[in-house]
């Protein structure tokens, strides 16, 4: 843990570096496209767009995306957390060099061009394939590189965004698929090491400060549970029809490499209904939580913005989609604040963390995000509270987020739901049958023959000496192998059995290590014995284990009232 955190600094120091440059990128993508001149100085597409170039430029933008992925890497498309989720549960955590360098190319070039994503999917890709690249320079296990990807992408969402703790919530509730205090200390160390280069690197202060008034209450926290609910309803309406547009695409008689450019010709139709709906788009975040947007102009930023976002997204190219759920969000709190008291401000900010949560099934990130983001930490009971029932609802209507459904669609099985293992806590004393059937040591190879051929009704048995304590294990593949190697069967089971060791545990051993232990010496029973005089006491087989799966079973299902009404009450009903 302590060698993963030191490592993970440096890792978290590579994430804000890459932070720094993907925005440098995006900034000169844009001011290159848009502005026709060479700077990395901040610059909003909504000031130079306009005509037809409003087409063209996403177009040529997506063309190059396309080559891109079809001669470099097809890992670049898409929105880069499920691409970084299959690397960690099924490649062993390995991405290669060649992510690292075109995943931030390919999505400066997608948003500089107009394309409607944030740069948070990207850097989150790019600060994972750093901590893999330095992870395999060394000798480390997959679940160690695993946690230095994590590091890594957690150091680039909190330099992006000024959000340490929620780059880290993020990282529990979607990316590591464990707590341990082995991947949860080092992801710590990253995400800190990137928020001390921030100041340096990118700035200060909290991203999208909001001044506004925070209403405080029971009604205003059950009205945020209301707006949970409607972004639960938005979020699942976003996911289920980003997929049903990439279905589309994938029924066109072209090559995928041109649907990046075919998805951008909608995107330009959408910026010139609505030029801010083109590129990141943060500073529509800033004027929903100021409450500059209002009436008609609102409604059109929702609806154009879900439009472009998931026709462009579901083409296969290059972006994220953390900063269109923000912008989305916003807008659904911005348009109920319409008949609710309060800032305008403050429901949109509760509606950012709501489609969030939902849409990634990441309550607690979404909550913490939307607090670091603006720097109000008392809006934090209204933004847990539309979380909540925004990840209630998305969890009721959709079987998986809009991150892993799309690595469902590959063949691949994800679970997000975490659980204490029931053989971790279930002793060998409480499932071990106690004095078994034993075989003693005297007993000849000849006479064990005859007792698997008639009398065994298990394929092994513990053998014990005089003083009952275990020497080994007899199976019928022994009894089978003797009748060869000792035809007379004179030899004893003490001598057969001499130079085999004996795997044994103990009435206090967790049943998870049993597993392990019949898994590396490739056994069904494990002898059980006194820790202090090392006599047998039990055996323990495969079928005990998963009885421990099938009480838990049964503990989640069957439900029995133990409470019973008395007997008055029945005679009164």
């Amino acid at each position: 843990m302590l060698l993963l955190a030191a490592m993970a600094i440096i890792v978290g120091s590579g994430g804000a570096a890459a932070a720094c440059l993907l925005l440098k990128l995006i900034a000169l993508v844009t001011n290159l496209a848009w502005f026709g001149r060479a700077s990395t100085a901040p610059a909003n597409i909504a000031d130079a767009a306009s005509g037809p170039m409003v087409i063209v430029i996403p177009v040529i933008g997506s063309i190059v995306i396309g080559l891109m992925a079809r001669f470099g890497s097809e890992k670049i498309r898409g929105h880069g957390i499920p691409e970084a989720i299959e690397a960690i549960l099924f490649g062993q955590s390995r991405l290669s060099a060649k992510v690292a360098v075109l995943k931030p190319l390919s999505s400066a070039i997608s948003i500089g061009s107009g394309g409607p994503f944030g740069a948070e999917g990207p850097i989150i890709m790019t600060g994972g394939a750093i901590g893999s690249l330095f992870a395999q320079c060394f000798h480390l296990s997959a679940a160690e590189r695993k946690t230095l990807l994590v590091a890594g992408a957690a150091a680039g969402m909190t330099a992006i965004f000024g959000t340490p703790v929620a780059a880290i919530l993020l990282a529990v509730e979607v990316l590591l698929f464990e707590w341990k205090p082995r991947s949860l200390v080092p992801v710590i160390a990253a995400a800190l090491a990137a928020f001390c280069w921030r100041p340096l690197l990118i700035g200060i202060g909290s991203l999208f400060p909001f001044t506004g008034s925070i209403v405080t209450g029971a009604l205003p926290l059950v009205a945020a549970v209301g707006l949970g609910v409607i972004g639960g309803l938005l979020a699942a309406v976003l996911s289920s029809t980003l997929y049903r547009i990439e279905d589309l695409f994938h029924r066109l008689p072209v090559h995928w490499m041109w649907w990046p450019a075919m998805g951008a010709v909608v995107v330009g139709l959408g910026g010139l209904a609505d030029p801010r709906v083109l590129g990141a788009g943060y500073n529509n975040i800033q004027d929903l939580l100021n409450g500059s947007v209002v009436g008609k102009a609102l409604v059109l930023l929702l609806i154009v913005k879900a439009c472009v976002w998931l026709v462009a997204l579901g083409s296969g190219t290059s972006g994220g989609v953390l900063a269109p759920l923000l912008i989305l969000g916003g807008a659904l709190g911005a348009l109920v604040a319409t008949v609710l008291p309060g800032d305008t401000g403050f429901w949109a900010l509760l509606g950012m963390a709501a489609v969030m949560s939902a849409g990634m099934r990441a309550p607690l990130t979404g909550a913490v995000f939307a607090i670091e983001l603006t720097g109000r930490l008392d809006a934090l009971p209204g933004t847990v509270a539309a979380a909540a029932a925004s990840y209630a609802v998305a969890v009721l209507i959709l079987r998986r987020s809009i991150l892993t459904e799309k690595i469902s669609r590959r063949g691949r099985h994800i679970l997000q739901e975490y659980a204490v293992d029931p053989l971790a806590i279930t002793q060998v004393g409480q499932i071990m049958t106690p004095d078994p059937v034993t075989l003693p040591a005297e007993m000849p190879a000849g006479a064990v023959t005859d007792f698997f051929a008639v009398d065994a009704r298990h394929r092994s048995y513990p053998v014990v000496d005089g003083t009952s304590r275990a020497i080994g294990m007899v199976a019928r593949a022994d009894a089978l192998r003797w009748q060869v190697t000792e035809p007379e069967g004179t030899a004893t089971l003490g001598e057969l059995l001499s130079n085999r060791s004996l795997p044994v545990v103990h009435p206090e051993t967790p049943c998870s290590a049993v597993a392990e232990l019949m898994v590396a010496e490739e056994t069904g029973r494990v002898a059980v014995v006194d820790r202090q005089t090392g006599r047998l006491v039990g055996i323990v087989a495969r079928r005990d284990l998963l009885q421990v799966r099938a009480e838990q079973r049964r503990d989640e299902h069957e439900r029995v009232r133990f409470v019973q009404r008395s007997r008055r009450a029945d005679a009164k009903a």
